[in-house]
């Protein structure tokens, strides 16, 4: 199996705020610590990459942008 995963660490709350203000969207994010995913309680360091991870080059920003042009 190989990991893979972008150049950043953060948490989903903060890509999903800066996909919102990206767009213009003016919604407030709040994290809820006690959040469940499938039925687990996560912590910072849960469904991120392990320390083996090849990691990409192109940061959030710049895949936002990218995805925002037309084919």
């Amino acid at each position: 199996m190989i990991e893979i995963a972008g150049p950043e660490r953060a948490g989903m709350n903060e890509f999903v705020a800066r996909y919102l203000k990206a767009i213009d969207d003016q919604r407030a994010v709040e994290a809820d610590v006690h959040a469940r995913y499938f039925g687990s309680e996560l912590d910072d360091r849960s469904l991120v990459p392990g320390d083996g991870a090849r990691l990409g080059k192109i940061r959030f920003d710049e895949w936002f942008r990218q995805s925002q042009q037309p084919n």
